[in-house]
């Protein structure tokens, strides 16, 4: 087996992405024709997904299947994609986390094409950094909850460096997954344990309008298959596992956890962490993704799964399977603390200071949009004209004040950001794309405006994001 070690990859690149080409079925004025064969074909087309025996469930999907085909590409080396658009909507293709042109990032407000229905797109890009990426729909959604990241549209991509000696035996892509989305007025989040944490943000008043319908789920699954319905990940004693984990959800944050085993984080996002870290358990904000090897230490037939008790036994786990083992899957609790991104990073912040400060303060109106909330980011929901405008080359501290009783997963299109404080606690060497601002709380990040064009900025959780929870970051 051909290994790779996240250990090993180095340091990567922010280089600017370079240019893109795009070639539409039917040609606008910008586009230019590409008539190189495709490297890689995505068809989005209507899919049947079997969780378990007594459960398929109908959705959309790329190339069949729910999630989509592991894309594995070079750093660096420019690729071909297609994209075949099967059903009758307008659909995007987001490549989240890349650090690729505005016109191929696969998001409307940036003025990257929608595929038509029944139309085709093929396209060009370099991919960068090198890590573990994912590509998703980013159609808005609405009161549509067949549309958008509510659907199978959503897989893997794992970028490589030149060299990937490896040091470990498995390597498993792990998408943690809702399905069948519904309304509801009485939506707990059981697993967002940042409502443990101080509290920053909580203002004096709080509104207490009735809120508006959320989304909720009560089906999960790892990849395509519920807890039991699938083979196990079958392993030996002594042997190293590579997990790439990433939180597929359009509507919640996720705990994970392997009963009797330790985490060993050694990235985030895909981008190697300063100081990797055994923890018992990894928190993932809808979007994020964490990179963890396992040390197989415990024999037994354990379950890798939800650390919340109803999502696990609705679906949301694998089994994990040591040879000749012989008994019922186990799980074990592990024991609770709080997440801290920064037990990952340096402890003491560089000591160079941003030039320019962002300050954004988050709220909800409840019921503001008729059934549902509006969300507002410095008293107003999308757009904001020439509100946030970047000066090339400059470094920028975003500051994100999180005056709601939710934890938000934010995430800048085309950047990598340097985690420097979450809740008052400083750090410094996290890169990420993608961060949760905890439930009255605050997170502040900084980034070099090095990708010039439209970035989107929005909340990871599809409806906050389509009932006003964005922005575009413009260069001057």
């Amino acid at each position: 087996m051909r290994r790779r070690d996240l250990l090993k990859l180095g340091v990567f690149s922010l280089a600017h992405a370079g240019t893109a080409r795009i070639s539409l079925a039917a040609q606008t004025p910008s586009a230019k024709l590409i008539t190189a064969k495709p490297d890689y074909t995505l068809r989005i087309s209507p899919v049947a997904v079997e969780l378990d025996r007594s459960r398929i469930i109908s959705t959309i999907g790329y190339n069949g299947t729910a999630p989509g085909p592991i894309l594995r590409m070079r750093e660096g080396k420019p690729v071909t994609v297609e994209v075949i658009n099967e059903t009758d909507s307008p659909e995007l293709v987001h490549w989240h986390g890349m650090l690729i042109p505005p016109d191929v990032d696969g998001t409307e407000e940036e003025g990257s094409p929608t595929v038509p229905p029944h139309g085709r797109l093929r396209f060009q890009f370099t991919p960068r950094p090198a890590g573990t990426r994912w590509y998703h729909s980013h159609a808005m959604a609405m009161d549509d909850l067949h549309k958008g990241s509510f659907t199978g549209q959503f897989g893997f991509v794992y970028v490589e460096t030149a060299n990937e000696p490896g040091s470990y035996d498995q390597e498993h892509f792990l998408a943690l997954r809702d399905w069948e989305p519904f309304f509801t007025s009485t939506m707990e989040d059981d697993d967002d344990d940042t409502h443990h944490d101080r509290i920053f943000e909580k203002p004096p008043t709080i509104n207490t309008d009735p809120n508006g319908l959320e989304v909720g789920s009560m089906t999960y699954s790892i990849n395509d298959r519920m807890l039991g319905a699938g083979e196990p990940i079958r392993v030996r004693e002594r042997q190293r596992l590579l997990l790439h984990l990433l939180n597929a959800s359009a509507i919640e944050n996720r705990r994970i956890a392997l009963a009797g085993h330790k985490m060993h984080v050694i990235a985030l996002d895909g981008n190697p962490v300063p100081r990797p870290q055994a923890v018992d358990s990894v928190f993932l904000g809808a979007g994020e993704r964490a990179d963890v090897v396992i040390e197989m230490t415990n024999p037994g037939i354990w379950i890798l799964g939800s650390t919340e008790k109803m999502v696990r036994e609705a679906g949301l786990g694998v089994v994990v399977e040591y040879a000749g083992q012989h008994r019922q899957p186990q799980w074990v609790d592990p024991q609770h603390r709080s997440w801290d991104y920064t037990i990952f990073g340096n402890p003491e912040p560089a000591t160079s200071a941003p030039v320019k400060s962002i300050e954004m303060a988050f709220e909800k109106i409840p019921g503001g949009s008729g059934k549902f909330n509006t969300w507002l980011i410095n008293g107003k929901p999308y757009p904001h004209e020439q509100e946030f405008v970047l000066e090339r080359g400059l470094r920028y501290r975003l500051t994100m004040h999180n005056r709601t009783d939710d934890a938000h997963p934010m995430h800048l299109h085309r950047h990598l950001w340097e985690l420097r404080e979450i809740n008052g606690k400083k750090t410094s060497g996290i890169i990420k794309d993608t961060v949760v601002v905890p439930y009255y709380g605050q997170a502040v990040v900084e980034f070099t405006a090095d990708q010039p064009g439209l970035s989107l900025f929005h909340c990871h959780l599809q409806q906050h994001m389509d009932y006003g929870f964005k922005a575009l970051f413009r260069y001057a």
